[in-house]
């Protein structure tokens, strides 16, 4: 029986992944690979929507791909590449953005949100088209599902609309995707403001987990981490966010019913209930951390695995560029 296949990606937006991308994207790929003929991608063509440190960005691409890598994305299961080697993602891109509305790319709310803070003048119009690239990423490998995160939902809503169009004007031309939305379980909270998402783009990185962060930088964020004066480790979201916070981590990584955690550290107050997450949080971050960096003393041969796959990679998405340009009329080079 034929998989279905899977397309997903993050952007190298820093030197390190943080927790919340480990759980609420690595570790789900990392299962959801063998059920699906999975494409993971590190997109960096997103990342160039604000402004990059050319040899930073080639740096965090690596290191990115590395962690990858090391969480368990396998490189011989799944097709893990550079999206910028590609290049059929910028070109599909241009096709789909002919018939993408101005008012529809415009109702984005990530677009909307971003470009209200930072202004007009200030925002690119790579970031307007941003959904309509990642729609592109999506219908080149004739995608059957999309894991994304509530907050990239509305973009794989444009996608599927944008499918349905092509294919309604041109013929039946690409497979229209589902997303299959993270439960809310997966959503990690930043350690000192457990109210905000855990983010690589936080002020402070004094509440955010990095996968790269030595172990003992690791353990000492998790003993300040904000709790409550209450003492009692229980899950209330609105009550208690930071225990309910830390009480997420600590069943994602061990596997364990939060109810059972609860039970186990019933009475014993928050500095018991730490100890015990920050040797779950190192026992997990330790081999992907001591891989990610083996794989990165050796820069040439991650190189050539992103070079296989990307290969891998293009000859799909070459074949269907080649439909789509033969479909809108585009005259074949002879």
């Amino acid at each position: 029986m034929t998989k279905q296949r899977l397309y997903s990606g993050m952007q190298p937006s820093a030197d390190s992944l943080q927790i919340g991308n480990y759980i609420g994207a690595l570790l789900q790929w990392r299962g959801m690979q063998e059920e699906y003929d999975a494409f993971f991608s590190v997109v960096d063509l997103h990342a160039i929507t604000v402004a990059q440190d050319p040899e930073h960005l080639r740096e965090k691409t690596r290191r990115t791909a590395a962690q990858y890598i090391a969480a368990g994305i396998e490189p011989s299961r799944s097709t893990l590449y550079v999206q910028s080697h590609v290049r059929a993602h910028a070109e599909l891109a241009w096709i789909l953005s002919t018939i993408t509305g101005f008012g529809e790319a415009g109702r984005m709310t990530q677009f909307k949100d971003k470009s209200q803070k930072q202004g007009a003048d200030a925002t690119s119009v790579g970031l307007f088209t941003y959904p309509i690239l990642m729609a592109a990423d999506i219908l080149l490998y004739q995608t059957d599902v999309v894991p994304v995160g509530d907050d990239q939902k509305q973009h794989v809503e444009l996608t599927r609309d944008l499918a349905e169009r092509f294919n309604s004007r041109f013929g039946d031309t690409f497979v229209v995707p589902k997303p299959v939305i993270q439960a809310e379980t997966a959503r990690i909270y930043d350690l000192q403001d457990p109210t905000s998402k855990m983010s690589k783009s936080a002020e402070s990185h004094a509440g955010v987990l990095w996968l790269l962060d030595e172990p003992s930088v690791t353990a000492k964020k998790i003993m300040r981490a904000v709790t409550d004066s209450e003492g009692s480790v229980r899950y209330d979201r609105s009550e208690k966010p930071g225990v309910s916070n830390l009480l997420t981590i600590y069943s994602a990584l061990s596997g364990r019913p939060i109810a059972e955690i609860e039970d186990e550290y019933a009475g014993r107050g928050y500095g018991d209930f730490k100890k015990g997450l920050r040797d779950v949080v190192v026992s997990e971050f330790e081999p992907v951390r001591a891989r990610a960096l083996e794989l990165l003393d050796d820069p040439a041969e991650l190189d050539r695995l992103l070079a296989v796959n990307a290969d891998r990679a293009a000859e799909i998405a070459d074949a269907t560029l080649a439909t789509v340009y033969e479909r809108v009329g585009l005259l074949r080079r002879g």
